[in-house]
């Protein structure tokens, strides 16, 4: 299962893993990352990006239109916000990889009584094994946000030596109301900023196939 990581969780003994990771491939064999698709309310077309980092460790998501609300200008379905990411990962010859940790970054304000909360979840295509998370927020709050979701070695969901499947990953942002009054007052979260700074890492963990 996945662990989960907030701040001021004693869960940091739980996370030991019993070997050490494998080194990767060298930054000359590079990934490369295609988008197969990207939909859902938070990520509407030309509102994301993705970068892959150059030591083939992680690959980044940015997200410029992710906001769930509550409120007098929201509507009924702004409460709820989600984006279905398909990647198509291309790695060098004799490896494989598995995400290994996911930060995710962004933006909360939430009035008193009110909550939110942030999901995703990861699997590859045709596999029966999904990985998912939950972090919950509370109000009252006008702060950033950053959690990260941690997976051990052991329970990773590997993609197998030789395949090629697509790797879904979908991350969810909702806001309940709770006993606040959104007639009068506005509470929302958010994975993105202004200046469309925030970014979702997914770093990866490499084994080499035998």
């Amino acid at each position: 299962m996945l662990r989960t990581l907030t701040a001021g969780a004693a869960m940091l003994g739980a996370l030991a893993v019993a070997a050490p990771a494998q080194a990767g491939p060298t930054p000359d064999e590079m990934m490369i990352i295609d988008v197969v698709n990207a939909n859902g309310s938070g990520c509407p077309d030309e509102s994301k990006a993705i970068s892959v980092a150059k030591d083939n460790k992680a690959f980044t998501v940015t997200y410029a239109e992710y906001t769930a609300q509550v409120g007098p200008e929201a509507t009924p379905l702004d409460f709820r916000k989600n984006c279905q990411l398909a990647l198509d990962i291309k790695v060098p010859n004799g490896f494989t990889f598995a995400i290994a940790t996911a930060d995710y970054r962004g933006y909360a304000n939430l009035q008193k009584g009110a909550r939110a909360e942030q999901l995703a979840s990861y699997y590859f295509q045709g596999y029966t094994q999904t990985t998912r998370s939950s972090h919950p927020l509370r109000g009252p709050m006008d702060d950033n946000w950053q959690r990260t979701d941690h997976v051990g070695i052991a329970s990773m969901n590997w993609l197998k030596c030789g395949d090629r499947r697509v790797l879904n990953i979908n991350t969810e942002l909702r806001v309940n109301r709770g006993t606040s009054d959104s007639r009068k007052h506005t509470s929302f979260i958010s994975m993105d900023s202004t200046d469309a700074a925030i970014n979702t890492v997914y770093r990866l963990q490499w084994k080499k196939c035998s």
